[in-house]
């Protein structure tokens, strides 16, 4: 990213050779990123994040002439899917959120159920943000397909974390965040297949296929594809070790004689995202243990009240378990000796 934030201070817009360096940096990128995902990078249009992205395919979607006017998503999505649903269904559109199991898993038979003939379109996240779990996209996306039915997945969790192609799932719409795999914060894309439209949210000189206007951030996006590079080689053994490292810290608390409960699918999950419950204790005691350690609460805890969060609260979380839900997250440079440390902390803290 360096020399385009130092030397490289053209516009790729433009047509000079100030202009055509920085052009040719970012046409790099979205070929880096096509290989990570497995389609073609004219399929690619880079956004801010994810956040953009799943508000540029949802709203969209519902801007285009002829759109049917029901939508179906998850009641798991991240707030970024189901904030602009909720938007929409002030306009009059009608959303269906469905139901996820104890694991936070949608059953495809579920999606079926849900269709009608007013359906336009359909968004089931890939890889859930706060217990890991892993949907059954290929699945559900053969269903969508069968019914010639717009299929988006949010995949802002996997990409760079597990194998995440694009013809394998079978989506017509993917969301990706770039920090989640060590690109810049502030920067993201959307896969668009090839011949589906979308009306654009913002209008302008025809940047990014007319889909996002303004002049592109050259340096994020040279840092986005550059870590689409890094991640591509790591995927599996870096999958396998954090994988590893996640049991290691389960196992291990286990051994030091805590009640623990893994929240999510205990197989099909993301090797880095383990949710992990501690029944007796809440949220706030747990981390008042783990000083220098940075984890995430599963909820929010205020005196005797607990607001569980509403991935925990569809998946039929029992109270005594949402109140000591800890996201643990761990990534490329979590140590084992790091791991062990957080076992000694919780072993002795929630002991004494």
């Amino acid at each position: 990213m360096q020399p385009y934030l130092k030397e490289k201070f053209g516009n790729p817009s433009s047509s000079h050779s100030f202009g055509v360096v920085i052009k040719a940096g970012i046409e790099q990128a979205r070929e880096r990123l096509a290989l990570l995902l497995g389609c073609q990078s004219s399929e690619i249009i880079f956004t801010s994040g994810a956040t953009e992205s799943n508000n540029m395919v949802i709203n969209g979607v519902a801007m285009t002439e002829g759109t049917g006017k029901h939508f179906i998503t998850s009641q798991i999505e991240h707030p970024a899917v189901l904030a602009p649903c909720r938007y929409l269904e002030h306009l009059g559109y009608k959303v269906t959120y469905l139901p996820v199991d104890k694991y936070g898993m949608v059953a495809p038979a579920d999606l079926v159920k849900a269709i009608t003939p007013d359906t336009a379109f359909i968004s089931i996240m890939h890889s859930n943000n706060e217990v890991g779990t892993i949907q059954k996209i290929k699945e559900l996306s053969r269903i969508a397909s069968s019914q010639n039915i717009p299929f988006h997945t949010d995949a802002a969790q996997g990409v760079g974390k597990v194998r995440v192609q694009v013809d394998d799932l079978g989506v017509d719409f993917l969301t990706i965040a770039g920090h989640k795999f060590y690109a810049p914060k502030g920067i993201g894309a959307l896969y668009i297949r090839q011949g589906r439209k979308l009306e654009p949210l913002m209008h302008g000189a025809g940047h990014e296929r007319g889909l996002r206007p303004g002049t592109e951030n050259a340096a994020f996006i040279v840092g986005l594809g550059a870590a689409a590079m890094v991640a591509m080689p790591l995927l599996e053994t870096e999958g396998k070790r954090q994988t590893q490292l996640g049991k290691r810290l389960f196992d291990g608390l286990e051994r030091a004689g805590l009640k623990v409960h893994l929240n999510g699918h205990p197989e099909k999950k993301l090797p880095n995202t383990w949710n992990i419950s501690f029944p007796g204790h809440d949220a706030a005691s747990v981390m008042e243990v783990l000083t220098g350690i940075a984890v995430s609460p599963g909820a929010a805890c205020h005196g005797d009240t607990v607001q569980a969060s509403h991935v925990l609260v569809a998946m039929g979380t029992d109270l005594s378990l949402a109140r000591g839900a800890i996201r643990f997250s761990l990534g490329r440079e979590t140590t084992e000796a790091e791991i062990d440390r957080v076992v000694e902390l919780l072993g002795k803290g929630l002991k004494r």
